[in-house]
């Protein structure tokens, strides 16, 4: 794009218009300066049109450097940095660093550079260390201050920002979340399906299987019940396969029992034609347990019932229930399965593993071997009050966005102490400093009598400054008239305590009056 063309687009205006504007804004005071105020540094002043200028332009890149194009200016008008002209931009300037520096090191040496810098330049051009404390508090109020409120703000956006942040990660978690419990319950209620008419099918088949060995029956109805137990099996298979799809790696147990209890489960058993034995001693009652236990008791007994009608059809199998206080301890063992045509196995429910992982997250144990006489045992010991928590209710650790959220609340609330107390910290400082330079002062400033007496009128004033005291008194007594125009004149205590000062005045470089200033009370 051509600088002509450049000029007519709308967007190039809009992007420099905050700039354009506060460099207006901030040519004010130097202007003022400029039309009311005397005595004023006419070039100094003046060039604050084109550093601000450079300084609006330089505000987002090179911020310390915006900051310190109006404090050489303010230096060279006053040794005390206050200038109409350029105090509003050192504020202004020094916020905006606060603002665009993530860190607070750089600022903290451009601070320190100023103030110790400052230092020597008042000593040696102004013979006196006064006007470096003056300075002090000029570039604490106007220029530490502002750049403290500038940080608060950065941190303050991060927070706001951290947060937004935090809130769109916590709704796409949520999401994830919800989705992935829909998936979980899905797999819970495939497995109960699987499981649940896995043994019924078991059952079906084990009743089959009988009726086709009946001697009783005709050969059409013995092979109408093996094809019933075939048909059982196939559909079997047909579901583990359907409902395996549902399945997922991480799927945890059902948290509602099914409403049939146990001795209705041996019932269903003892119906389809097995040998069940369902013992109960002191008359255990497998009621008012957990909703986890009473789960994982129906889930290990009728697991262990298809178990045995799939791998031991036609042998004895014998549940025990036994309760204390705290514990449950439920036992199904059948013996070798008795000689003879044994029907086809059918696939049970999820295995002795899924049943060990139930049985865990209830809060208890489950054993499973071999007996010595050749059949199966399975034994599971359950709480019958409590239990160990789903690993769902366990208080999440916090995530890395709250955790950046937390630190960001935390820099926040640093900050705006830090606002408060670095102030008023620096201020206290500087003022018990004033006060033991006051305390130092006279006498560094005593002219000796003799010294005073040797001077001559007419003396350059490079000899005479060779033999006074290397700093003079801020200020000349209370009531000493200014001196008149074309002359400057300089004052020395003549002794630490008291209350007149030597004046030495000067014009065209050379000395032109000296006498003793007194102090005049009203």
């Amino acid at each position: 794009m051509t600088p002509f063309r450049r000029l007519l687009d709308a967007r190039w205006w809009r992007a420099r218009l905050p700039g354009l504007g506060l460099w207006l804004l901030l040519c004010g005071p130097p202007l003022l300066a400029l039309t009311s105020t005397p005595n004023t540094s006419v070039w100094a002043t003046a060039a604050a049109f084109p550093l601000l200028a450079a300084a609006v332009v330089v505000r987002r890149r090179w911020p310390l450097v915006a900051l310190a194009l109006p404090v050489a200016p303010s230096l060279a008008i006053t040794l005390h940095l206050f200038t109409v002209a350029y105090c509003t931009a050192l504020a202004v300037f020094g916020y905006l660093a606060g603002v665009r520096l993530p860190r607070a090191r750089p600022a903290l040496w451009f601070f320190t550079g100023v103030a110790a810098g400052a230092l020597p330049l008042t000593a040696v051009v102004g013979r006196t260390v006064w006007p470096w404390f003056s300075l002090l508090l000029t570039l604490l109020l106007n220029g530490v201050l502002p750049w403290l409120l500038g940080r608060y703000r950065r941190q303050y956006d991060e927070l706001v920002r951290t947060g937004w942040q935090l809130a769109e990660r916590m709704e796409r978690e949520q999401q994830a979340v919800a989705d992935r419990t829909r998936l979980r319950e899905r797999a819970r209620i495939a497995g109960d399906m699987h499981d649940s008419l896995g043994h019924d099918l078991a059952l079906i088949a084990l009743r089959a299987g009988a009726l086709e060995v009946d001697p009783g029956l005709d050969e059409a109805r013995r092979a109408a019940a093996g094809e019933l137990r075939a048909a059982a099996g196939t559909a079997t298979e047909r579901l583990r396969e359907i409902i395996g799809v549902l399945r997922t790696g991480d799927e945890g147990a059902p948290r509602v029992p099914s409403d049939e209890g146990v001795a209705e489960l041996v019932d269903r058993a003892r119906a389809s034609g097995m040998t069940v034995a369902l013992e109960q001693p002191d008359g255990s009652d497998t009621a008012e347990l957990p909703a986890m236990t009473g789960h994982a008791l129906h889930r290990v007994v009728q697991e262990s019932l298809t178990n045995a009608a799939k791998h031991a059809p036609g042998a004895a199998v014998r549940v025990r229930i036994e309760r204390d206080r705290e514990r449950l301890r439920v036992t199904v063992a059948h013996g070798a399965p008795p000689a003879g045509p044994a029907p086809a196995p059918v696939s049970g429910g999820s295995g002795l593993v899924g049943l060990d992982e139930r049985v865990r997250l209830a809060g208890g144990a489950l054993t499973a071997g071999p007996a010595t006489e050749g059949g199966f045992t399975v034994t599971a010991r359950l709480p019958t009050a409590g239990g160990a928590l789903p690993p769902s209710v366990a208080l999440p650790e916090p995530t890395a966005a709250e955790r950046e959220l937390a630190h960001a609340r935390r820099q926040v609330r640093r900050r705006l102490r830090q606002i408060v107390a670095v102030p008023l910290v620096l201020l206290a400082g500087l003022m018990a400093l004033m006060g033991v330079f006051q305390l130092l002062t006279p006498s560094w400033t005593v002219l000796d009598r003799e010294r005073y007496d040797g001077l001559r009128l007419g003396d350059r004033r490079s000899h005479v400054e060779s033999v006074l005291p290397f700093f003079a008194l801020d200020a000349p007594p209370d009531g000493t008239p200014p001196p008149p125009s074309g002359r400057t004149c300089v004052y020395y205590s003549v002794r630490p305590d008291s209350e007149s000062a030597y004046e030495l005045c000067f014009a065209d470089d050379r000395l032109v009056t000296k006498r003793i200033a007194h102090r005049r009370h009203r």
